[in-house]
């Protein structure tokens, strides 16, 4: 059964850090697809961040373009969101998700998800 075990959310102010985590299990970690989208109250869910374990291929939103860094750890099965520089506009529920392919993700359509864990911002 695959796993997907979110942690690292919280409240911060504008301007702020905030780094999430996402322990991965009863999958091949090392050759995957694994990352983040959001969803804000009222809107759809978007994409933000997605990075290939085996090659480390990154993606990432406009929105979010050099102020977010994901990073994977194999050893551990774990992926990382480092969030600087956050904005109000960045508040929303962030879900861990993972797929074999790279495909998946960019698509919006990958085969497992996380719970989600809340990131709010104040202005």
């Amino acid at each position: 059964e695959v796993q997907l075990v979110e942690s690292g959310g919280g409240l911060v102010q504008a301007g702020g850090s905030l780094r999430l985590s996402c322990a991965a299990s009863g999958f091949t970690f090392d050759d995957c697809a694994i990352g983040w989208f959001r969803q804000a109250p009222g809107k759809e869910r978007e994409g933000v961040s997605f990075i290939t374990t085996k090659d480390s291929r990154t993606y990432y939103a406009d929105s979010v373009m050099g102020r977010f860094t994901i990073s994977s750890d194999n050893a551990k099965n774990t992926v990382y969101l480092q969030m600087n520089s956050l904005k109000p506009e960045d508040t929303a529920v962030y879900y861990c998700s993972l797929d074999n392919r790279l495909y998946g993700l960019v698509s919006g359509t990958p085969d497992y998800w996380g719970q989600g864990t809340q990131v709010t911002v104040s202005s």
